[in-house]
């Protein structure tokens, strides 16, 4: 698996696939197949992928780590990029499409609303995620203060999810999905970094005879 992940076109495939859901969205919109009300439609549709996409690029880590599939992680800055871009196209068609731009309306309606104001500050937790996701970021920032300002993601997933549940009104079956995807993928972090901190803890066993043995002197 580790060869094909690095084959030369395993990332413009994954990049392609990535960009299907919106050409889908785009398609359906435009033969008038988004049904009774499709402005709505689109833009949740969009929110949905947006979420789907962050919680894929939290499962890289956990399938890395249980599959042993090192070169997933080339593909986690890609997918976490493309979660932002659906964001960011669902935000814009919320206040264009929907709202005209309304700028007092909007503006309004995030004050109003918990659930817009959850999914707004995910959106700005969101920004400086994506701006730092250069290696030049990376090697500006340093490794150690770029994986802290990352760490935003674990608070990030949760406003997302409760942004998805409370917008929901009647079927709920996919929030809980969504909610119950991301609590094992931040169980299963909880996890690693308490083995991690665990074995730290543990001092590992000295060899027999470690200090007091020594070996013979020669004749």
């Amino acid at each position: 698996m580790n060869r094909l992940l690095r084959h030369r076109w395993a990332k413009p495939l994954v990049f392609v696939l990535c960009l299907a859901p919106l050409v889908w969205l785009i398609w359906r919109g435009a033969a008038g197949m988004l049904g009774a009300n499709p402005i709505e439609a689109l833009v949740r549709g969009l929110g949905d992928w947006a979420l789907r996409f962050l919680l894929i690029a939290l499962a890289v880590t956990p399938l890395r780590q249980a599959t042993g599939w090192s070169a997933l992680s080339a593909y986690r800055r890609m997918l976490g990029l493309f979660a932002f871009a659906y964001v960011v196209i669902h935000l814009l068609s919320w206040v264009g499409i929907d709202q005209f731009f309304d700028w007092p309306t909007i503006t309004g309606e995030i004050a109003k609303r918990l659930y817009i104001t959850l999914g707004m500050a995910a959106v700005v937790l969101l920004m400086p995620l994506a701006a730092t996701s250069t290696d030049a970021m990376i090697r500006r920032l340093g490794g150690r203060r770029w994986r802290v300002l990352h760490r935003l993601v674990y608070l990030i997933g949760p406003l997302a999810v409760i942004h998805h549940w409370m917008m929901v009104k009647k079927d709920l079956t996919q929030p809980m999905i969504h909610a119950g995807m991301l609590a094992a993928l931040l169980g299963w972090r909880v996890v690693a970094a308490l083995r991690i901190r665990h074995n730290r803890a543990v001092p590992s066993p000295e060899p027999p005879c470690a200090s007091s043995c020594s070996p013979p002197s020669p004749s």
